[in-house]
């Protein structure tokens, strides 16, 4: 089918920009920072990240989404585009005010009283990484995939470059230093260094996107923009909820262990937890081009159609991804340090869980097309609810693989709920129940993988790619995957 290949070349154009960044930032600095902090170190790194994808769904309050439906009805996209732009840096410039102004109160709710610098970097990296949605959307929105892609790319490379600097470089300058180097530099500050690295390549971000920010003039349309909130506000509330699966779990788990051990869980939860979100990325990168594919097809009569024919191959792809990451773990393992691999357990489950959630990201198209986004709120709440209750019961008694399982529980009821209220109001036949030998051999190689004792890594991946050789061998028969995907036209 064309439009799938069309989609599946526009997201391989995104992963460019999403795949190979990305996974330069947690290959690399995971595999840095796992070798360089202690648990407890690593443990701050994770939780305030965390916290930083709760507060930018808060920042960005789906006026990404807002703009892609807008700027299909309206005439005047500049308009659109200028009253989004103008709305998130005045949201964003007062979110900084009142974190810099409460700062010390702020800190303590977040029990980090001595840290007030973290929490100040990391409201600036938030509120600019807000800002920038919209420039990004906009170059999503007119295909320019490249460019998007190329300015990602340089926003890792000078986060890492920074980081490697002032964490590996700097201090031996330091060490022979006796001049102006040692009054800037502080070895001490160690940590602190991710969040100015990660500030500095947010500032050189914006650099870059200000050729699609200052040739607009500046117009801010207060009927344009009271439309889009009263219809990206719910979408706030389900992508809050939907980041509450997502990061809440390291909030918890620090506060359920308690602070004398809770940040080294936390730390070592979220190094295994890093190798899992390798399957998070392929769903971005699919997200950034399917968001502006949906919304184009929506008009055409085979819409319904070409929504299910993605599903189907996005499914057996992620699959394979989800293969790809579990049966090759003996090499995946050694991107975090060697105190850090006890936690390499959680990676099947959590893996699964960003599986089920990609289905509910391409599902969940129904409810933004047809104006009803307010659905997304009752799905994403209700995997929340389960997210919070999992982990705040179970913690004590099965520790962080309670919170690995929190995942899969939250979006497997957030996909159960997408599809009942989607057949009342938008329904289509994805055939699903196609898709269930794929699952039930996916799952059964990784089990059959892990009751396995190997001889030697050799056998391992001998007898591990027969397995995805199989998987891709069936996909093909059944449903002639890599012809569809990669035919010409």
């Amino acid at each position: 089918m064309n439009e799938v290949r069309t989609l599946a070349k526009q997201t391989a154009v995104y992963g460019f920009g999403t795949i190979i960044p990305r996974f330069l930032n947690y290959g690399v600095m995971t595999f840095f920072y796992t070798r360089i902090f202690t648990k407890a170190e690593y443990g701050i790194v994770t939780e305030l990240y965390a916290w930083m994808v709760l507060l930018l769904i808060v920042l960005t309050y789906g006026m990404e989404t807002g703009f892609f439906r807008f700027s299909q009805k309206s005439e005047n996209f500049e308009k659109v585009y200028s009253t989004s732009l103008i709305s998130l840096f005045s949201t964003s410039a007062l979110f900084v005010f009142m974190v810099f102004l409460f700062i010390k109160p702020i800190a303590g709710l977040l029990d980090y009283q001595e840290r007030n610098d973290l929490i100040k970097m990391s409201a600036l990296i938030i509120a600019i990484d807000a800002f920038a949605a919209i420039p990004f959307a906009r170059l999503r929105k007119e295909n320019k995939a490249f460019i998007f892609s190329l300015i990602k790319t340089a926003n890792v490379i000078i986060t890492i470059a920074v980081v490697l600097f002032l964490l590996l470089a700097a201090p031996e300058i330091w060490e022979k230093s006796d001049g102006w180097f040692r009054k800037i530099y502080n070895p001490e500050y160690r940590v602190g260094y991710v969040f100015v690295a990660n500030l500095v390549g947010s500032i050189f971000t914006v650099l870059m996107l200000l050729p699609f920010i200052v040739k607009i003039k500046p117009v801010f349309d207060t009927s344009i923009w009271k439309k889009m909130t009263a219809y990206s506000f719910p979408l706030l509330i389900a992508g809050l909820s939907g980041s509450i699966n997502d990061a809440l779990d390291k909030v918890i788990l620090r506060r359920v262990i308690g602070n004398e051990t809770g940040l080294e869980t936390v730390g070592e939860y979220g190094a295994g937890y890093k190798i899992a979100v390798l399957m998070a990325l392929f769903i971005q990168m699919f997200r950034f081009a399917a968001e502006p594919f949906f919304f184009e097809r929506a008009k055409k009569d085979n819409a319904k159609e070409t929504y299910a024919f993605v599903m189907k191959y996005f499914v057996i792809v992620m699959l394979l991804i989800f293969l790809g990451i579990n049966l090759y773990i003996a090499g995946f393992q050694y991107i975090i340090g060697p105190v850090f691999r006890d936690a390499i357990v959680v990676v099947p489950i959590v893996s699964m869980g960003y599986l089920l959630y990609g289905i509910y990201v391409n599902h969940s198209i129904w409810y933004k097309l047809n104006d009803m986004t307010r659905y997304g709120i009752y799905i994403t709440m209700a995997g929340a609810v389960i997210t919070i209750l999992i982990n705040v019961f179970l913690i004590n008694v099965y520790g962080y693989m309670a919170s690995a399982w929190a995942h899969v529980a939250s979006y497997g009821i957030m996909i159960i709920l997408s599809f009942a209220f989607a057949a009342k109001h938008y329904k289509i036949d994805y055939h699903m129940g196609q898709l269930l030998p794929y699952f039930v051999m996916a799952v059964g190689m990784v089990l059959f993988a892990g009751m396995i004792n190997y001889r030697n890594l050799a056998v391992e991946l001998t007898v591990n790619t027969v397995m995805i050789i199989i998987y891709i061998a069936y996909a093909q028969i059944q449903d002639k995957i890599l012809s569809t995907l990669f035919k010409k036209k």
